[in-house]
């Protein structure tokens, strides 16, 4: 441990082998809650490397308990977290609008550890019950059009430095490889960061993969597309920087995104947007983040074809229709 430790300060990379190895000693529970502190913060004041990254998902995803969703052709919408914007639930919410029309998403999510609501935060308030059965996940996705994948569940090392990653209430290390080990391993994502260097080290890593895949970064520091700025998108076809009025939207104030200051709050505005009754910057930034993982599903797609799809999905009714199917299913 003293050796690993004096390596990440003196910011020396570690192997794909050992990198593999340092998760599968906390895995193990091999480190003491301090002793994994000082990694997970030495990892937040030094670069991380793509053999590093590789070695970390191989570790996690070996350990974990992989569930079959490969018949949907889904996609997960995620983001890496840790941009200190405090957020509403963009991609949670996206999840449903895409559902609504007519797609397939297995979503990968947790609690939050530096945001007032994660995921499951807000779902877990609402009554879902989080879940590892799969003939359940698959009546889910098949019903309603999503599956919900709480990771500590499917997952024992995220479950293990959970506590730890709340008590930092900093982004950390498994901000980054959440959105690497999804259990269903959807063929398909559309994942936000909070900075280009990271995007392009994920592209590295789903080029690998062979996996389809949109990223996308508001260039104010949102790790989805906030409509605050302009934003850029990266996949398998190149880089592109969009504005939000060049695709029919308006620049919106950081103020309208936040996400309250409690779980109720954060429950709250999920509700109201999907009930047509949030504000219209809160329903905007929804509809373009589902309008990018409906393209990213079909590529062939216009975005403003998809824009069109994801409006509709959520002005008709059909996502709040899609949250209350997978409500029935999953409480």
């Amino acid at each position: 441990m003293k050796a690993l430790l004096n390596s990440l300060v003196e910011y020396q990379s570690l192997t794909e082998q050992e990198a593999y190895n340092l998760i599968m000693h906390v895995n193990n529970q091999e480190f003491n809650p301090a002793q994994l502190a000082a990694i997970l913060m030495c990892y937040e004041m030094r670069t991380l490397s793509l053999n590093e990254l590789k070695g970390f998902r191989s570790a996690l995803l070996e350990s974990s308990t992989k569930i079959d969703l490969s018949a949907y052709n889904a996609i997960d919408i995620v983001g890496t977290g840790g941009d200190a914007k405090n957020t509403f639930n963009i991609s949670t919410l996206a999840c449903f609008v895409v559902a609504g029309a007519g797609y397939k998403v297995a979503k990968h999510g947790n609690f939050g550890s530096t945001s007032v609501s994660g995921a499951s935060n807000v779902l877990e308030h609402l009554g879902i019950r989080f879940t590892m059965d799969e003939g359940l996940l698959q009546k889910s996705i098949e019903k309603s059009g999503v599956a919900y994948l709480h990771a500590p569940l499917f997952n024992e090392t995220m479950k293990f430095v959970a506590p730890v990653r709340k008590s930092l209430g900093v982004r950390t290390l498994f901000n980054i490889l959440g959105p690497l080990i999804n259990p269903a391993n959807p063929a398909k994502i559309l994942l936000g960061v909070y900075n280009l260097k990271l995007a392009r080290l994920y592209a590295y890593v789903y080029q690998q993969m062979q996996q389809e895949y949109t990223i996308v970064n508001s260039l104010d520091g949102y790790d989805e597309i906030s409509l605050t700025s302009p934003f850029k998108t990266i996949q398998v076809s190149g880089e592109k920087v969009f504005t939000p009025e060049e695709l029919g939207f308006c620049t919106v104030s950081q103020s309208a995104l936040d996400g309250g200051s409690s779980v109720a709050d954060a429950a709250r505005i999920f509700m109201d947007i999907l009930e047509g009754k949030g504000i219209q910057a809160r329903k905007q930034s929804v509809i373009l983040n589902a309008a990018f993982a409906i393209q990213t599903l079909s590529p062939e797609m216009k975005i403003t074809e998809a824009i069109d799809k994801a409006s509709y999905s959520l002005e008709s009714g059909a996502a709040k229709k899609a949250f209350s199917i997978f409500h029935q299913i999953n409480t």
